[in-house]
């Protein structure tokens, strides 16, 4: 009969622990996608409050399997140096996430601050918490307006090659719409096009923040509107 190396079952448990945080964002972010429960619960609570407690949790439970594992090493050792690596990689990563979440400026950006468009044909999709006012270039340098008159097929491109779905278009607008992949968050878009000017609006439906990613989107928009000739 094969003889159990001392320690095994311990870091063993360890190690599980310490694969706890990343196993129960995967599972937060498929239960809200499937609609097991609301972005509240799967994001907000389990996410940024659980999940973030256990990656603390797991990054000491790793470091007590590689000092159990010293004992076999030859045994354990690959285990623990798994354990390790992928509680550091989590704890680093929930740190980097939450800087760039506070970094990021307030997700509802627009060219134009005086006269912002609106989502007129949404309705009661956009109503509750919002993200907050509009943001211009001082938050957001790269949302500027298009000195010209764009054509309605040049503005369903933009949004289409910026990952947002058409909700419609017509001679003086183009809307669209795009839903987040892990969490299903939704950004909306509106292009609103006037004789000499073009301008951009993009905007979280909620209001969390999400580092800047409407900032970007509409950056992205600008660009391809601005390149369009």
């Amino acid at each position: 009969m094969a003889r159990r190396t001392p320690g095994a079952g311990r870091v063993q448990a360890l190690a599980l622990l310490a694969a706890a945080a990343p196993a129960l964002v995967v599972v937060s972010a498929l239960g809200t996608r499937v609609g097991a429960w609301p972005v509240e619960i799967g994001y907000d609570l389990l996410t940024l409050q659980v999940a973030w407690f256990l990656a603390f949790v797991g990054a000491a439970a790793a470091l007590g399997a590689l000092a159990l594992s010293f004992a076999g090493f030859r045994k354990l050792g690959v285990m623990a140096i798994a354990a390790v690596l992928v509680a550091g990689v989590t704890l680093g990563g929930f740190i980097w996430q939450k800087a760039r979440l506070s970094a990021g400026p307030v997700e509802n950006v627009s060219t134009d601050l005086v006269e912002v468009p609106g989502f007129g044909d949404l309705g009661a999709e956009r109503r509750g918490q919002g993200p907050g006012p509009a943001v211009g270039l001082d938050a957001c340098p790269g949302a500027l307006p298009v000195m010209r008159q764009i054509a309605p097929t040049t503005a369903i491109y933009a949004l289409e090659q910026a990952g947002f779905t058409l909700r419609g278009a017509g001679v003086a607008r183009a809307d669209g719409s795009q839903e987040g992949f892990w969490f299903g968050v939704d950004h909306d878009a509106v292009i609103r096009i006037r004789p000499g000017r073009t301008d951009i609006r993009v905007a979280a439906r909620d209001h969390r923040p999400h580092g800047g990613e409407a900032c970007r989107l509409a950056t992205a928009i600008s660009e391809t509107l601005r390149a369009a000739g």
